[in-house]
């Protein structure tokens, strides 16, 4: 297992530099520049334009300037933003937190609620709850996530017009005046605020997740391992739960690796829509400005982790399937 970890360290040496290049390059072939929307501006002369692009760099030939970027990664520095003046990590670093406020509780009950429902719907294949189930669950991957935040936000805009009371904030973070409040009522505030977002982003994923566990578990019951064990007359919880889950939750233990990345890449376009200051809203806006460091760091950040959580993944792999060997 420690040779395999190593070599798999050694593995993610060329793989960091082939992606950040390659991400980097592609950054840089798109038409123009933050500075070029200056150039439109009379008021801004060629010489100081030309400053500008010698001050950041711009001015040089595409390796260079990653390889200037890439000697400052080493040193843990991500690099500057050009549209707020400011180290790149002190910029995305509050909006991350912003989007984890969201992210996290949607991955955990994301796993909470799925796998059960996936579990009885395999357990109680075509019952009355498992149609139901399964219809919801269609439904849930027909509609999209932006989508459903609409239908949200006119469902409580509608509940305020007819009651006069507002059940959970439509838009942002915090209230008016949030920064008067003591603390813990600013963390019941924020948490008011995340409720609908947090359902909105998990009901797709549910949906899905729900349906694949159901089919992973109708797969593993039709086994002939199983029907041996029953045969044996073991109990049918142990069947279900030592023998077939074990077995069917292989699969999502593979994708683990996804959830490291997935914490810091926001909650995509529920956050635009309701107008929560993550990450998504700043990527965008760093993507329409052609903040080149920004962009590059926030990458770069995720492919670490995406990185670290498959080696991770890989070792959990081993630790659930007694058949996965590492020599």
């Amino acid at each position: 297992m420690t040779a395999y970890i190593l070599r798999r360290i050694l593995y993610l040496v060329p793989t960091f530099f082939g992606a950040t290049f390659l991400a980097f390059l592609i950054i840089q072939l798109a038409p123009g520049d933050y500075l070029t929307q200056l150039e439109l501006d009379p008021k801004v002369t060629p010489e100081t334009i030309a400053r500008l692009r010698s001050q950041f760099g711009l001015d040089r030939p595409i390796y260079e300037q990653y390889l200037l970027w890439m000697n400052n990664l080493l040193h843990l520095d991500l690099g500057y933003s050009f549209a707020y003046q400011a180290p790149v990590l002190q910029v995305i670093w509050p909006r991350v937190v912003n989007s984890m406020v969201i992210v996290i509780p949607s991955t955990v009950l994301l796993y909470l609620v799925a796998i059960p429902i996936g579990v009885y719907g395999a357990v109680r294949q075509y019952s009355l709850g498992d149609r139901l189930l399964s219809f919801l669950a269609y439904i849930g991957l027909s509609v999209p996530s932006f989508f459903l935040a609409l239908i949200a936000i006119y469902i409580l805009l509608q509940i305020k017009f007819k009651t006069g009371h507002l059940l959970f904030p439509v838009s942002g973070m915090t209230s008016s005046g949030f920064e008067g409040l003591p603390p813990f009522r600013q963390l019941l505030d924020i948490a008011w605020h995340a409720v609908v977002p947090i359902l909105v982003a998990t009901a797709n994923d549910i949906a899905g997740l729900s349906r694949l566990m159901r089919g992973q578990m109708l797969e593993v019951l039709g086994q002939d391992y199983i029907r041996t064990a029953r045969a044996k007359g073991l109990a049918e919880r142990v069947v279900l739960y030592k023998h077939a889950f074990r077995n069917a939750v292989i699969p999502f233990v593979a994708t683990l690796g996804g959830l490291l990345p997935g914490l810091i890449s926001g909650a995509g376009f529920v956050e635009v829509v309701m107008a929560w200051p993550g990450i998504t809203p700043f990527f965008l806006d760093a993507i329409a400005n052609k903040d080149l460091y920004v962009i590059a760091g926030f990458l770069t950040v995720s492919l670490v982790l995406l990185m670290i959580g498959n080696l991770i993944s890989d070792l959990l792999l081993a630790w659930v399937d007694p058949r996965i060997r590492y020599e």
